[in-house]
């Protein structure tokens, strides 16, 4: 059974600010769930291959094509993606700004 300084510890590594009550119940809450990978501990492993996934899937999204990009066709489908976009601004795409203020 972990002890409350064990968990507070932990929650300071994990940057959490807990209160004394919370700190009683995730010691018994983390008890358990050691106590259950205590149980998984105990099983046989020998000769078990490592996986990553528990079922193995399979990748649905298509290949990557290659599109060659050349002369009058580059000129068209520049022009046409210009068309679609939102907010185009002459040759660009106009995007929100991410990072510094809120003006544009």
């Amino acid at each position: 059974m972990l002890d409350q300084s064990q968990v507070q510890k932990i929650a300071h590594l994990a940057r959490l600010d807990i209160t004394p009550e919370e700190e009683s119940q995730f010691a018994s809450q983390l008890s358990s769930i050691l106590d259950y990978f205590d149980q998984l501990s105990e099983l046989p492993t020998e000769g078990v291959e490592p996986t990553t996934r528990a079922i193995e899937l399979s990748n649905i999204v298509r290949g990557d094509r290659h599109i060659s990009w050349d002369g009058d066709n580059a000129a068209n489908t520049r022009q046409a993606l210009l068309d679609n976009a939102p907010e185009p601004e002459g040759d660009f795409f106009r995007v929100p700004r991410i990072m510094g203020g809120d003006d544009a």
